[in-house]
């Protein structure tokens, strides 16, 4: 008399993935998150435009390119936001001096002011961000972000 088969028939795909556990669907949740703590300690700018400011203002002037490169924003992206920026006088651009057909970008005295005193609101977003981890998985999760990107 033959063993009979008592083995279950394999697992199919809508048994096996579970969204909750997915890396993009949990960084996504976890982006937004942030960028609600971020509308709410931030309203002057959104957080591509701060970026964008808090990157030329730690560089100084830079190409529109250079400061896409900078933030990790595509042309399209840099140039929008670069557009809203000059549009609330916090950007200026002109002609690089050393090199007449390059244009830099470079915060008005506005702009740095602005930067200044959102800077702390920013760190201050991050902590809040991060605030259901303590210091050490603080660290080990900014570490492993890095690493990823």
């Amino acid at each position: 008399m033959p063993a009979s088969d008592t083995s279950l028939p394999p697992l199919t795909a809508a048994e096996t993935y579970d969204l909750d556990e997915q890396v993009g669907f949990l960084l996504r949740r976890a982006t937004q998150r942030h960028l609600a703590i971020f509308a709410q300690g931030i309203t002057d700018l959104t957080p591509t435009q701060f970026a964008a400011l808090a990157k030329l203002c730690a560089l100084g002037a830079v190409s529109q390119n250079a400061l896409g490169r900078a933030t990790a924003m595509d042309a399209a992206t840099i140039k929008g936001v670069v557009d809203r920026l000059r549009n609330k006088a916090l950007v200026i651009s002109a002609p690089d001096p050393e090199d007449q057909r390059r244009v830099l970008l470079k915060p008005t005295a506005k702009g740095w002011d602005l930067y200044e005193a959102l800077a702390p609101m920013a760190t201050q977003i991050t902590e809040d961000t991060l605030a259901p981890l303590n210091d050490a998985e603080k660290t080990i999760f900014t570490l492993l972000l890095k690493k990823l990107v």
